[in-house]
């Protein structure tokens, strides 16, 4: 049976990093650039299907939010479930750090975002904008430290990287819903208690479960919830295990879904997301308090929110620091988590469903917090880990 292991996961997402990087290059000089309106027409090309009254027609930028992003979130709903059933979640005591950081890796950006706008009714709606951490960067730039970083930290990330999509699928959900549509949710319902049906009975067949994972993310989609949340609700009706039967249906979706995610979804939905035009932006729109806000809310309040939250958790004595680590290299890590990159695009376009009212400057502000975050993230490893090398030398 095949196992994704915690290592190729890693690869993985490490190597995604760097496609995302190129990705998000390739789209603003595509945005800002000769291909700039074929760049735009692309990405507003119509497509879609009409089956009797079911009528699904979105632009493609939106097919990729809506479509693609829907599979990323399927296999994050894959490893939650696994990571609770048998994984790092299963056990409180090895939890309880990310947990207390994922906390206040959001309480702290979404009150210094709420301080800057607060009094702007349409500004506040992207308060969740810097409350997100791109696993796949963070990643990226900890593969490039090598030995410097130790494992434990790594560990401890990508943990707390599964709760924070927890926690940004929940506020999603709650705060990101439109107008709800009580029919479409009746029938994602009765597709829920197909996919539950599926499970007692003990079906094989991945054919049956697909199927009815299509029906669902098209009655979420039409429900005003966002269709994304699909994904993760179809994820945790996949069998681990089957009765009498070594074989997990889980992991070897999850394991095909990896390398899927990391070498097309990801890097396509940042090409689409991140062609930032800077025509028009001067001072007055990066320093407009929401640009301000989504700066600061990563760069600052991240840091600040994850490692003093755990901080305060390790001297009260309800957590320990990760295994080999110093205080400082903790700390490090914790500013990666200001990189925000993909997730925070994807909270934006829900935040402000891609008006241009603040002329790509929210999105703009994003890009900085995330690449200031990773340059003095990175530099506060290497020193640290510099300085622990020469120790263990000495």
């Amino acid at each position: 049976m095949k196992h994704f292991s915690f290592k190729k996961f890693v690869e993985h997402e490490a190597s995604s990093g760097i496609l995302l990087i190129f990705a998000a290059i390739i789209a603003m000089i595509f945005q800002n650039g000769v291909l700039s309106e074929f760049y735009n027409s692309f990405l507003r090309i119509n497509a879609g299907f009409i089956f009797d009254e079911l009528d699904i027609q979105k632009p493609l930028i939106l097919w990729v939010n809506d479509g693609l992003m829907s599979i990323f979130f399927f296999l994050l709903g894959l490893e939650l479930k696994r990571e609770l059933i048998e994984g790092e979640l299963r056990n409180f005591s090895q939890v309880i750090l990310p947990v207390i950081g994922a906390i206040g890796g959001i309480v702290i950006p979404a009150l210094i975002f709420y301080l800057f706008n607060h009094s702007d009714s349409f500004a506040i709606k992207g308060w969740a904008i810097p409350t997100a951490t791109d696993t796949a960067f963070a990643l990226g730039i900890i593969m490039i430290l090598g030995r410097r970083v130790p494992a434990s930290l790594k560990i401890f990330l990508v943990t707390m990287a599964i709760i924070d999509d927890v926690c940004a699928i929940l506020i999603m959900a709650i705060f990101y819903s439109g107008n709800l549509s009580i029919v479409s949710i009746g029938i994602a319902g009765v597709v829920l208690l197909g996919l539950l049906a599926l499970n007692l009975l003990n079906v094989n067949k991945k054919a049956l479960y697909l199927i009815l994972g299509i029906i669902l993310w098209i009655s979420v989609l039409k429900s005003g919830v966002h269709a994304t949340l699909a994904g993760v609700v179809s994820a945790f009706f996949i069998p681990l295990k089957f009765k009498n039967s070594d074989r997990s249906m889980l992991k070897e979706i999850e394991h095909d879904l990896h390398g899927y995610i990391a070498f097309f979804v990801l890097p396509v939905f940042a090409f689409v997301n991140a062609g930032i035009s800077l025509n028009g932006i001067g001072v007055e729109q990066i320093f407009h308090p929401v640009s301000v806000g989504v700066i600061a809310g990563l760069f600052i309040g991240k840091q600040l929110g994850v490692f003093g939250f755990c901080f305060i958790a390790i001297k009260l004595g309800i957590a320990k620091l990760p295994k080999y680590s110093n205080m400082l290299q903790f700390y490090g890590l914790c500013i990666l988590t200001g990189i925000g990159f993909t997730m925070s695009l994807f909270i934006n376009s829900l935040s402000y469903h891609d008006t241009q009212q603040f002329a790509y400057a929210d999105k703009l502000a994003i890009l900085i917090a995330s690449l200031i975050s990773g340059i003095v993230g990175y530099a506060v490893l290497y020193f640290a880990g510099r300085h622990r090398i020469i120790r263990c030398v000495e």
